[in-house]
């Protein structure tokens, strides 16, 4: 590598990284160079008038040709904004929502906001979100760059998802003022292994685990742990690489082809607890303002707390320690195992006990002092019987943010990037939980109509690309709206097909029973036939696919079923399951892949059938 080479490379669009990959250097190194030669990118001005006339709208893109830098500059405070990059399944736009609300917010503080975005189709992206706009890539050197030509005053890296998330970190050692919670709590709650030292100190339980960082361990781990086991690695985006595993020549499988694993980067072996009941919590703090406190963390979010409505306990502010509030807590539909991104939710929890709920308040407390939180945090729990087990904790903006802050009425994103920018909760008039007196339920969108043959079966991986909200005073109307929606609205009458695995057969007879009181005809093949006729259910019985015609391919395609309930039979799904399962898809007809989300089913059905619904405004509710 020679000064002429170096020059012509990063002309030609090549990374420090892929230089210092091809040299055998690193990419610090390479880096060093090349700024001690005074090789910096240039920023031009996207013309969005093809030069007809002048362009005000403030679009960059670095460029190494020579000419001039066109970025005007100021001596305004600026905080930089990292945005998710390129949308794809398992990023999702809501992150898009929080980088917007930051700047607006960030804005109306008298703040100049700089926006890092490679994303045309974004609202981030759009002329009137920032002040300034780099459509770069978000690399470790891209976003140096800017922060050093711009000579910001600090970057937020927790409003854009996994992405930005991973940089932290490495910016916080070249300079860059990351504001917020700072990246060393972050790495505590992403590393599998400082995040269960963490949990062990706060006596905070978390389904039984084990670390592997090859495949011996961990085949070791879970054997000890017993099948099925949640494998996931270290810093992953949408949940990718997750899997629930039943064998060890799947657990084999995974570790050879799914990740890579290394000291670096443990595996996580979690025992999967099967049908718990999932629970996600958003909340916001301004605890890292405030100087470190003596004694448990866990004891201290005891004794503040009063009685509001819904029986429920609110810590009160306690101003010389910080505050804390719970954006809200969703309850997952789906049985645990389903990501959080794809899952339909319920605000506020709609089985749990408030035993159950009061644990899972003093555990976020507990979770977000450890870490001295300072802006949004996410975790995510697993609930069985009256026990409580922490699965995650992310301390950035989740996906869930948007969908809570229009369920209870408070923009928590631009309340959190103001925090982050150094205002405290008191000040901002946001010190107490919000528990709303109508039901807000989360449905997500699937793109399995456009993947042909894609089975619809949900998992830890996120699927889906966008969701839908419904509100209303009565929890199934609003499951009804949420349906309606997303594009399969509940019937109000014709046929049920249930096809249920062996598992879910002594559960199947009561959510038939609900279906067949509602005036529905049930059809079901043989096994699910035998188990509802024995309950004293009338069946229409109709073949399995091998067995000849008409068969529930045939009903579909004919517009004979109405609805589908069929849950899957072990890890490995049979083909005739797949076959209907995207039949449904393809005939537009509602599915149920879950008992859970059946009941909801049955329940939204006959609140339509005995009230009807009506629409309000989110205004009116708020």
């Amino acid at each position: 590598m020679n000064v002429e080479l170096l020059i012509k490379a990063k002309s030609l669009g090549f990374s420090d990284r892929q230089i210092a990959y091809l040299t055998g250097q690193t990419e610090d190194e390479i880096r060093a160079t090349r700024t001690g030669l005074g090789l910096v990118p240039s920023y031009r001005l996207v013309d969005t008038c093809a030069a007809e006339f002048e362009a005000y709208t403030p679009y960059y893109y670095s460029t190494y040709d020579r000419g001039d830098d066109e970025v005007k500059g100021n001596m305004a405070k600026k905080v930089m904004i990292l945005g998710g990059g390129p949308n794809r399944i398992g990023q999702g736009i809501e992150f898009d929502y929080c980088c917007v609300h930051a700047a607006f917010a960030l804005k109306e503080d008298g703040f100049e906001t700089i926006m890092v975005n490679s994303n045309p189709e974004t609202v981030s992206t759009d002329y009137d979100t920032s002040d300034k706009l780099f459509f770069e890539p978000l690399t470790l050197e891209d976003v140096l760059h800017i922060y050093e030509r711009e000579k910001c005053w600090g970057a937020i890296a927790q409003f854009g998802g996994q992405t930005p998330l991973n940089l932290a970190l490495a910016l916080q050692k070249n300079g860059v003022n990351i504001i917020g919670t700072s990246p060393q709590s972050i790495e505590i709650a992403e590393d599998r292994k400082l995040f269960a030292a963490m949990l062990r100190k706060l006596d905070i339980p978390q389904p039984p685990n084990g670390l592997a960082t090859n495949e011996a361990e961990a085949l070791v781990a879970a054997r000890q742990l017993t099948y099925p086991v949640l494998v996931r690695p270290s810093f992953v985006l949408g949940g990718r690489a997750m899997q629930i595993v039943y064998s060890d020549s799947e657990l084999q499988h995974y570790m050879r082809f799914a990740v890579e694993a290394s000291p670096e980067r443990p595996v996580l072996v979690d025992k999967f607890l099967e049908d718990a009941t999932e629970v996600d919590v958003d909340c916001i703090a301004d605890v890292g303002h405030f100087v470190a406190r003596a004694g448990s963390p866990l004891a201290a979010a005891r004794p503040n707390a009063r009685a509001g409505a819904h029986g429920v306990t609110r810590p009160a502010d306690n101003s010389n320690e910080g505050t804390i509030v719970i954006g809200g807590m969703l309850e997952h539909i789906e049985y645990a195992g389903v990501h959080s991104g794809d899952a339909a939710m319920v605000l506020p929890p709609h089985t749990l006990s408030q035993k159950v709920i009061q644990t899972i308040r003093e555990y976020t407390h507990a979770m977000a002092r450890e870490l001295n939180v300072i802006g949004l945090m996410n975790v995510q729990y697993a609930v069985k019987g009256e026990s409580v087990y922490v699965l995650e904790v992310n301390p950035r903006a989740s996906r869930t943010v948007p969908f809570v802050s229009k369920a209870i009425g408070v923009p928590l994103a631009k309340l959190a990037a103001k925090v982050m920018a150094g205002k405290k909760l008191t000040e901002l008039g946001f010190t107490e939980e919000i528990w709303t007196k109508y039901w807000a339920v989360k449905e997500s969108v699937f793109p399995f109509n456009r993947f042909h043959g894609q089975d619809i079966l949900l998992s830890p991986e996120m699927r889906s690309t966008g969701e839908v909200m419904g509100l209303d005073a009565d929890l199934g109307i609003a499951y009804a709206k949420s349906q309606m929606a997303a594009n399969s609205p509940l019937p109000m009458s014709g046929c049920v097909f249930i096809s249920v695995s062996d598992a879910h057969k002594n559960e199947v007879a009561g959510v038939a029973r609900q279906f067949a009181d509602l005036g529905f005809e049930i059809v079901a093949t043989s096994g699910t036939a035998a188990v509802l006729e024995k309950a004293g259910l009338k069946v229409q019985r109709t073949f399995k696919l091998a067995e000849g015609r008409p068969n529930a391919l045939d009903l579909l395609k004919n517009r004979e079923i109405q609805l589908v309930i069929n849950t899957p039979a072990g890890q490995t799904p049979r083909a005739d399951e797949v076959k209907i399962r995207t039949t449904a898809v393809y005939t537009s007809t509602p599915i149920m892949t879950t008992l859970s989300g059946a009941k909801a089913a049955a329940l939204g059905i006959a609140a339509l059938k005995q009230n009807g619904y009506e629409v309000k405004t989110l205004q009116e509710y708020h």
